[in-house]
């Protein structure tokens, strides 16, 4: 199990929310920590700790009034660990291959293919020949509906009809390097982890994955492990010391190793 950070950017600031609280209606969320460093002082950090394959989420719409500051700082930490991140929000084949040449490792995306509720391949095959299905991840971010889970879109506001589970993934595992999923329903809650989630994603195992949502001890990392059936990677935010919570990074770094 590797530990994967994160930047997460939200009104030109660097902020650790509550998933399921996000909208573009006045650029609104429910707020665990907000940051006085800017996102090149967290990209900097990972450098140095050699942690590599983390993510840095732009949370404001291409619409919002605060798009630009929010890019500009995303930008500002893909300069400042060139190659070691990925970077998602409001990515299409127009734009990622320029995120690619200001630094990022991959591209994530979710709106732009789970479009009308379902996967638009078009858009997904302009991608891969835009950047190639090694830079590319795709984020299958859910929330659970009648005892199954649904990918969500639009910065986790809206609800598909693609279910996350082992058909879909195998769809798609063609198309990509990776997969990233966070568990909105429990996302910046620090109420434990998604445990359907990580069953469905661990019994597949085919390819890498990075599960965020919840995690707020060292109990819930062991809890992934066993769930994911040692197939997952994992973030943490609001649960750690630089985010306002009480896990230090080295602490879940040496955790998520020892799991290896």
């Amino acid at each position: 199990m590797r530990f994967r950070p994160c930047i997460d950017i939200h009104n030109g600031q660097v902020k650790q929310i509550v998933g399921g609280s996000l909208k573009d209606s006045g650029d609104y969320a429910a707020e665990n920590f907000v940051s006085g460093q800017d996102a090149s002082f967290y990209a900097v950090m990972y450098e140095k700790m050699n942690l590599k394959g983390g993510h840095i989420i732009i949370l404001n719409s291409v619409d919002s009034p605060y798009y630009e500051a929010s890019l500009d700082q995303a930008r500002r930490a893909l300069a400042a660990s060139f190659g070691n991140m990925q970077i998602g929000g409001g990515i299409n084949a127009d734009n990622a291959a320029s995120f690619i040449a200001a630094g990022a490792s991959h591209v994530i995306v979710t709106s732009y293919v789970f479009s009308g509720g379902e996967v638009n391949f078009d858009n997904l095959k302009k991608l891969v020949a835009a950047v190639g299905k090694e830079h590319l991840v795709l984020d299958l971010s859910c929330r659970k509906k009648d005892g199954e889970y649904y990918i969500v879109t639009d910065r986790w506001q809206k609800i598909t009809e693609l279910k996350v589970n082992e058909e879909t993934l195998d769809m798609l595992t063609d198309y990509c390097d990776e997969f990233l999923v966070h568990a909105v329903d429990v996302e910046g809650k620090q109420s434990g982890i998604e445990c359907g989630v990580a069953d469905i994603l661990g019994k597949w195992g085919k390819k890498p994955i990075t599960y965020a949502g919840g995690v707020h001890s060292m109990e819930d990392i062991m809890m992934l492990k066993e769930h994911g059936r040692g197939h997952l990677d994992v973030t943490v935010g609001s649960a750690l010391e630089i985010f306002g919570g009480s896990l230090t990074i080295e602490e879940v770094v040496k955790a998520c190793e020892g799991l290896e």
